[in-house]
């Protein structure tokens, strides 16, 4: 084995060894999950030297400046402000979602007009409109983090996959009875996944549009469905009260986790794809174990529904966004409630971290998003001008721009 060189990721961070072994490339990752400012580089370069057989000696100096490099990443100024850099008068009806591709030069959005439009972060320009649908355009997404494709999913029962530099459009994939109204790439870019009001989920390849198989199982609509890192396994959440667990393969059912009282709003897995959260309009959230199927913890707290869930980037913590006007902190391992973000005056319906786990952006029918610190809770900045109702808020891959999307027709992009 000889290796050939060393690539970053920053979030969650980690080191990529890229090595030739039998004339192939290959690649394995150092996950640095735990990497924080405070972290002793001496001792944690010791540790990666001893273990890993391919950074030999002569390497540790190089491998000591990227671990410099990658904890200079994790250090985000919670005093950075961030200011209204751009208002896009986006579409002529309501904004359903808005998503960013990788590197966070390029963002998304669809809407009730039936198109999708792709936007430069940059300059606030509009490059391309994807038009064909002819319903609501509900749910999008990039397939990062190669960013050359977008899928758009509608009320039309169907989902289109574009070309996002030409707007080529590659296949129309039909099947579903009724609305689609969550999908995803999966992370390799090879497979999609819709959900749908029919109570079904398809997987489809993407080079070819043929469906590769029919998850069938759920007696409800579905409205989430996450895949975890590795792409063999995805999870469905559906108003029937349940999760379900599917191997990407076979399209087989794993496991049903069981245990909500209520339509399951929001589901996802952690980056490592151990543990998955769901949320649910019964006002809890639960926390499982993959492998065994087994409820962890049951996060309680909320006096409404709870609309939104999400991880950071590590898994260390994750958020919920209620109805009630709050959103929660919890500690993933002990499931300890780390703060309280209080001060909307309406529903928080969107919540996520930034890449660095420090700050959350949670946005709300009160015209507002709010950022807060993860750690105090305490809210740092209110973005405000949006006239009606924002239920889309994402940052960027750095975690320096913002974009929100919002019922009164408009985008904004806010930078720091």
């Amino acid at each position: 084995m000889k290796l050939k060189r060393f690539l970053l990721r920053y979030y969650p961070p980690g080191i990529i060894l890229e090595y030739e072994t039998n004339a192939e490339l290959k690649q394995k990752t150092i996950d640095l999950l735990d990497l924080t400012v405070e972290t002793d580089v001496e001792v944690l370069l010791n540790r990666i030297v001893r273990q890993e057989p391919l950074i030999t000696e002569s390497k540790r100096p190089h491998v000591r400046k990227l671990l410099y490099k990658l904890i200079e990443k994790q250090d985000c100024q919670e005093s950075q402000q961030f200011y209204l850099f751009k208002i896009l008068r986006a579409h002529i009806l309501p904004l359903t979602n808005c998503a960013f591709n990788k590197n966070g030069d390029k963002f998304i959005t669809g809407s009730y007009d039936r198109t999708c439009k792709v936007w430069n972060t940059l300059t606030g320009e509009e490059l391309l409109t994807l038009e064909g649908h002819k319903n609501v355009v509900y749910a999008i997404a990039f397939n990062n983090p190669y960013g050359d494709k977008v899928i758009t999913g509608s009320f039309d029962k169907t989902c289109k996959v574009w070309n996002s530099e030409t707007g080529e459009l590659y296949h129309t994939l039909r099947g579903h009875a009724t609305e689609i109204v969550c999908l995803s790439f999966n992370p390799q870019g090879s497979i999609i996944s819709t959900g749908s009001m029919d109570n079904t989920a398809k997987l489809w390849d993407t080079e070819t549009g043929v469906e590769l198989c029919t998850l069938i199982g759920h007696t409800a609509e579905i409205v989430s469905l996450s895949f975890n890192q590795t792409g063999d396994k995805l999870i469905t959440g559906s108003f029937d009260h349940t999760t379900k667990l599917w191997d990407v393969r076979s399209g087989r059912c794993i496991h049903t986790f069981q245990g909500h009282r209520g339509e399951i709003s929001s589901c996802q897995f952690d980056w490592e794809g151990g543990k998955c959260i769901t949320g649910s309009i019964d006002r809890t959230c639960k926390l499982w174990d993959v492998k065994s199927g087994q409820c962890i913890n049951t996060l309680r707290g909320h006096s409404d529904e709870i609309l939104d869930v999400s991880f950071n980037a590590t898994g260390s913590r994750l958020v919920t966004a209620s109805a009630d006007g709050t959103a929660r902190v919890y500690n993933t391992m002990t499931g300890a409630c780390v703060s309280i973000l209080v001060g909307h005056e309406g529903e928080i319906s969107k919540v996520c971290f930034n890449p660095q786990g420090t700050k959350i952006i949670t946005a709300s029918s009160d015209k507002t998003c709010h950022i807060w610190s993860s750690d105090t809770g305490e809210c740092l900045q209110i973005l405000e001008g949006h006239i009606d109702e924002i239920f889309s808020c994402a940052f960027n891959y750095e975690g320096d721009t913002i974009i929100t999307g919002s019922k009164d027709n408009t985008c904004r992009i806010w930078k720091c």
